[in-house]
């Protein structure tokens, strides 16, 4: 065991999300820029009925270890990311000592789905039809518990929960018990399955959602002029870090180097962002300096970029008020809709991806940028660009800024 401050590299990469299901199917379906949202059966007679689902997902087939029956639909997909990832990691969880393993995961919601029906249940059926799997699917901390009985990680685990922030949560609460010595491995991010006709309507009701029910393959247009509002996403997405000594020891040198991990909250406004931007301010300034980089180091942004006004409006104000370099942005929203809980997790995985590979997505749908939202954003194909420093923004309701550095190793 290394104890101290320690260079954090990501060793796996796992993704599940509506450009696919796996790693390589989601990165060539954000860099070839297309777009996934469309309409969705079950939102039928809803005011906004389309949304970006998981194509093809199922569960006796992706979900690891069978008896899919067992867990919601956000931990299937937590499991399905997270074995990938360690594949990925070149790991081998029979092999490894459980006691150093740590898992830390999110979620906005838990098993809402599994929730609603065993809720349906109870009144047309009365409590004793409830089923006893209840709690197990619901909790917001199960896909968590599931990972670590599937992988034996008998280390620190547990779950985030900072709404639309909580995967890049996740993920920097699991480099700081790196970093601190208390596991040598942790796996972590965020799942979302939250595609459901009453989270719908309660975000269409609060203005949040895009209502181009025309087209709905270009309502998600983050920056765009005539952006107005977000597209419901499910998906999970999930890393596992080491120590770079660690790592190198074994031969596997990583894909990117985890630099830093800043958080700062708004305290402002339960759901609307900070007109000034301070918390995203300080989240940017603590994690650049927990990266020890300055700001003008950054060569690229993966924004949280959500396509509504104010979201937009206010981070584009911190980026083009802090980085006068003018780094290269994207958002992936506009190809994967908004995940939710799971956006930060993807986000940053992606990020990872795009500072080994020095490919930089698009941001789909952005066809003429909002004039007052200066930023040097992506458009059209994905852009060639050496990368050596990076940062992946993820802000949600409640104020929750956080805000990941990758580095190039």
């Amino acid at each position: 065991m290394t104890a101290g401050p320690a260079e954090v590299v990501v060793t796996g990469v796992g993704l599940v999300t509506p450009a696919g299901i796996g790693r390589e199917a989601t990165w060539e379906g954000v860099c070839a820029g297309r777009p996934t949202a469309r309409r969705d059966p079950e939102l039928d007679g809803l005011d906004v009925d389309f949304a970006c689902r998981v194509p093809g997902y199922q569960p006796r087939e992706h979900t690891p270890g069978g008896r899919p029956w067992q867990y919601d639909r956000y931990t299937q997909f937590a499991l399905t990311a997270v074995t990938e990832a360690v594949a990925d990691a070149r790991l081998d969880p029979a092999r490894w000592n459980g006691d150093r393993v740590a898992v830390v995961f999110g979620t906005a919601a838990g098993g809402t789905a599994s929730q609603l029906e065993q809720h349906r249940t109870l009144l047309a059926d009365g409590p004793g039809r409830v089923s006893p799997m209840l709690l197990p699917k619901y909790l917001p901390n199960m896909a968590c518990g599931h990972i670590a009985i599937r992988l034996g990680a008998r280390g620190p685990s547990l779950s985030t929960s900072t709404a639309c922030a909580s995967g890049a949560t996740a993920i920097g609460t699991a480099w700081q018990l790196l970093r601190s010595g208390a596991c040598d491995i942790a796996v972590a991010g965020s799942a979302e399955a939250s595609v459901l006709p009453l989270w719908v309507a309660g975000f269409n009701r609060m203005g949040a959602l895009s209502r181009r029910r025309a087209d709905p393959a270009t309502a998600s247009r983050p920056f765009d002029v005539d952006r107005d509002g977000f597209v419901m996403g499910e998906g999970a997405g999930a890393v596992v870090l080491e120590r770079a000594e660690d790592a190198r020891a074994r031969g596997c040198p990583g894909r990117a180097v985890l630099a830093g991990y800043g958080a700062a909250t708004d305290a402002v406004h339960a759901v609307a962002p900070d007109p000034d931007g301070r918390g995203v301010t300080g989240a940017m300034r603590a994690a650049l300096a927990a990266a020890h980089t300055p700001f003008e180091a950054v060569d690229h942004i993966n924004a949280h970029g959500t396509g509504t006004p104010l979201n937009d409006a206010a981070e584009a104000a911190v980026i083009r008020r802090l980085f006068g370099h003018r780094p290269t942005v994207t958002s992936v929203k506009g190809a994967l809709g908004h995940l939710l809980g799971a956006a930060g997790a993807v986000e940053a995985a992606l990020t990872a991806l795009t500072v080994e590979r020095g490919i930089v997505p698009p941001v789909v749908n952005l066809r003429r940028q909002d004039p007052d939202l200066e930023i040097n954003a992506v458009t059209g194909d994905c852009r060639k660009q050496r990368i050596d420093v990076a940062i992946s923004n993820s802000f949600g309701f409640g104020g929750h800024n956080t805000v990941l550095v990758f580095r190039a190793r």
